[in-house]
């Protein structure tokens, strides 16, 4: 079993490796066929500085360099544990992420959990009730939320639940004129209520009708007619064989949903101001903030790849059929 865990854990990062390594490229890449300029996004459109003043910021961040080469220094760097420094910010691209990340985390951790639980119980209400009305309205529900943009959602429970009734506020991540030491962690959850329940949404929907889709086959199985035949009723036997083999087709696909949540935070934190991670890449990528822009995707693919060797992880432990493949091995 050791041997196992041991053998999955150096493939993924093995895996992780070139992934990290193919990331810094093509971001890389992408940033510098920007049509942004940077320095002129960082002065100012409209504001008039010489040459020289020009020159001196460029030779400053090292724009004067060739791409390679200023690809070369940033990956040494990156070797000592400098990811830079941002260009709008004017702070170390890790102060940045680390301040950003610690708002993101709560939001997207919030939102996974709350997408992960809902989703698999109204997978198992609807294939429980199958054909029902409850069915039928959970799928028409589920089908609505997935084809429905995440800044429209976000924008719709803001005029209902903030303008209207007002119950949460409009946007932050704390209240105006706070400092950071004295917003209590109600205060942030008051704050966190809206985003989170934007971002998990469409996750919902996912969950639910793939969990709906593998329980329905698993019921009209052979073991479960078998198990229902001898008296155990519905819900009994989904409890005792139904829950085993439909986790982990769960568990796969809300771990491989976390690459997802990035790209939904984005949104979610723009359209309700939240100061995350998500709206830094924004501004990264608006500014020609390339070394900003480049330790948010490194980062963003290394949380996505040990979420991926997570999920890898606790398949032996969901599964014992693949716990005894792995300790055979």
């Amino acid at each position: 079993m050791k041997k196992g865990v041991a053998k999955i854990i150096a493939e993924n990062f093995l895996r992780g490796i070139t992934l990290l390594i193919a990331v810094v490229i093509v971001t890389f890449l992408l940033a510098n066929a920007s049509p942004i300029d940077p320095i002129s996004a960082y002065v100012g459109s409209e504001s008039a500085i010489s040459e020289e003043q020009r020159a001196a910021i460029a030779e400053y961040w090292g724009l004067n360099e060739p791409p390679a080469g200023r690809l070369v220094s940033w990956l040494k760097a990156l070797a000592n544990g400098d990811m830079g420094r941002s260009y709008y910010f004017q702070q170390p691209v890790t102060a940045v992420i680390g301040e950003r990340f610690a708002q993101s985390i709560m939001l997207m951790g919030v939102a996974w959990v709350l997408s992960g639980i809902f989703g698999f119980l109204l997978g198992v209400i609807s294939a429980a009730c199958r054909n029902s009305p409850i069915d039928k309205a959970i799928k028409t529900v589920c089908l609505l939320l997935s084809s429905s943009p995440a800044f429209w959602l976000g924008l719709l429970l803001m005029m209902v639940f903030a303008v209207k009734l007002g119950w949460f506020p409009l946007g932050l991540s704390a209240p105006i004129g706070k400092l950071a030491s004295e917003v209590t962690i109600w205060e942030r959850l008051h704050h966190l209520v809206l985003p989170a329940v934007t971002l998990s949404i469409t996750g919902v929907s996912n969950i639910a009708l793939h969990t709906r889709q593998k329980l329905i086959d698993i019921m009209e199985s052979d073991f479960m007619l078998f198990a229902q035949a001898r008296g155990e009723g519905k819900w009994q036997a989904i409890r005792r064989h139904g829950f085993r083999n439909i986790l982990l087709p769960a568990v796969t696909l809300q771990f491989a949903a976390i690459s997802e949540l990035f790209g939904g935070s984005v949104l979610a934190e723009n359209v309700f101001s939240y100061t995350g991670i998500g709206q830094a890449a924004v501004l990264a990528g608006t500014h020609g903030d390339t070394p900003l822009l480049m330790g948010i995707a490194l980062f963003s693919a290394l949380f996505v790849f040990c979420g991926n060797m997570i999920a890898n992880l606790l398949y032996p432990v969901i599964d014992p059929q693949i716990r005894e493949v792995a300790h055979a091995k």
